[in-house]
């Protein structure tokens, strides 16, 4: 399997950027915005799901943990939002760990573990829903205040160039996953946990750090989506929506791969958003696309858009030589 350069990534960073500037319509910029937003929560659970093997239904908890924490340290306490995001990140570190440890320490995985990770983000959206601190069902409304120390910006290209920023933070921690030794035993797990404990491998610990860099990752998205829609509750935050999209996102893009979860989220966002256009905005014609996509992309390309794009280019040289 080739891997891509850092060139690569640099050169599709810089046309996401470009297209930021390209004259853009508010309504198309609010889309890359959300698309960079999922392709961001996409690449946290492919840390996890993709290189480790280890599916997760409830990558909402870390993006909720996220997102609350952007939303209450600036409208409670304060803090300012740089230091806010990167709290947020903190924290979503921490609740990966924290769930890591129960879970793994409970020598839980599969189906087991997807369904754990599921029940903490429905517990957090329960907790998050009732509890005064945070908003209750009423939840949290950011104070408008445009500017480079607020985060918020009157021009949305500037949020637009952070969240691809994000993004390709994103795709440097999965760069830099293909080629390290940490990386190797993250799919050394996914392919033979036993074989790769025989051969020395601390599975627990592996497990461990995975879990907190794809929390760390998924929350960031969540700090980017309070700031950029200046409101949260319990169902945003914490809802099944995210961890689905993330999930999706990820494994029609190819998940075990770099450019596999943003490439899966602007191609999902973006036929969304084009079957709403064409059938009148008519309620959940973007989950059937989301459905059919899914479908096809199992039955017909199992390791994703990107491996299939792959194959194809190495097809067409191949044939080309022949004739």
């Amino acid at each position: 399997m080739t891997k891509p350069r850092l060139a690569t990534l640099a050169i599709i960073v810089a046309a996401l950027a470009v297209i930021a500037f390209a004259g853009l319509s508010g309504a198309l910029l609010n889309l890359m915005i959300f698309m960079m937003i999922i392709a961001l929560a996409a690449q946290g659970w492919n840390i996890l799901g993709g290189y480790a093997g280890l599916s997760s239904f409830g990558h909402a908890a870390f993006f909720g943990a996220g997102a609350y924490a952007m939303a209450v340290l600036q409208t409670r306490f304060g803090v300012n939002a740089w230091i806010a995001l990167v709290i947020g990140i903190a924290l979503g570190a921490l609740v990966g760990a924290f769930i890591g440890f129960l879970s793994f320490r409970s020598g839980l995985k599969g189906s087991y573990f997807a369904l754990i990770t599921l029940a903490f983000a429905e517990v957090a959206r329960i907790l998050a829903n009732s509890w005064n601190f945070t908003g209750g069902a009423a939840g949290i409304l950011l104070k408008l205040q445009t500017g480079l120390p607020y985060l918020q910006f009157a021009d949305r290209r500037y949020f637009l160039l952070i969240t691809i920023g994000c993004v390709a933070i994103g795709l440097v921690v999965s760069w830099w996953l293909e080629h390290s030794r940490f990386g190797a035993y993250l799919v050394a797990l996914r392919e033979n946990e036993q074989a790769a404990q025989a051969l020395g491998v601390d599975v627990f610990a592996v497990k461990m750090k995975a879990i907190a860099i794809s929390g760390a990752l998924t929350a960031a998205a969540g700090c980017l989506y309070a700031q950029n829609y200046l409101f949260i509750d319990a169902n945003v935050a914490f809802g099944s929506w995210i961890s689905i999209e993330a999930l999706f996102a990820a494994i029609v893009g190819g998940s075990g791969t770099v450019l596999g979860p943003l490439i899966g989220a602007i191609v999902l966002l973006g036929l969304g958003e084009l079957t709403k256009g064409l059938s009148g905005g008519i309620p959940g014609m973007d989950l059937l696309v989301f459905g059919i996509i899914l479908v096809l992309s199992v039955a017909f390309s199992p390791n994703g858009l990107v491996m299939l794009m792959k194959s194809l280019g190495l097809r067409a040289p191949a044939k080309a030589k022949e004739a």
